[in-house]
């Protein structure tokens, strides 16, 4: 584990800061810790959903069969055509 330097502070009304202690005790971890792996995880599921999209097979169905219709390009059919300037060797 990572050694800890940085302190996170925050203000909890009675009723939650006397359900994280229970918790707490229950897991016999402290507070601090208790907090520090709640978050940590959480942290990791919003940020693991951001990469993530969900969407009904239907519309995925129809966005992949939207990628295999050719879109028209004529810069990109122009560059294509034109002399290149390097060649390789």
């Amino acid at each position: 584990m990572a050694t800890r330097t940085k302190r996170i502070e925050m203000r909890a009304d009675v009723e939650s800061e006397a359900l994280i202690t229970a918790a707490a005790a229950a897991r016999r971890v402290s507070v601090s810790a208790f907090v520090l792996e709640a978050a940590t995880e959480e942290a990791g599921r919003v940020l693991g959903r951001a990469d993530l999209t969900l969407m009904p097979a239907d519309q995925f169905d129809a966005f992949v069969a939207a990628l295999d219709e050719p879109d028209e390009a004529p810069r990109l059919a122009d560059a294509a055509r034109s002399p290149r300037r390097y060649t390789r060797r």
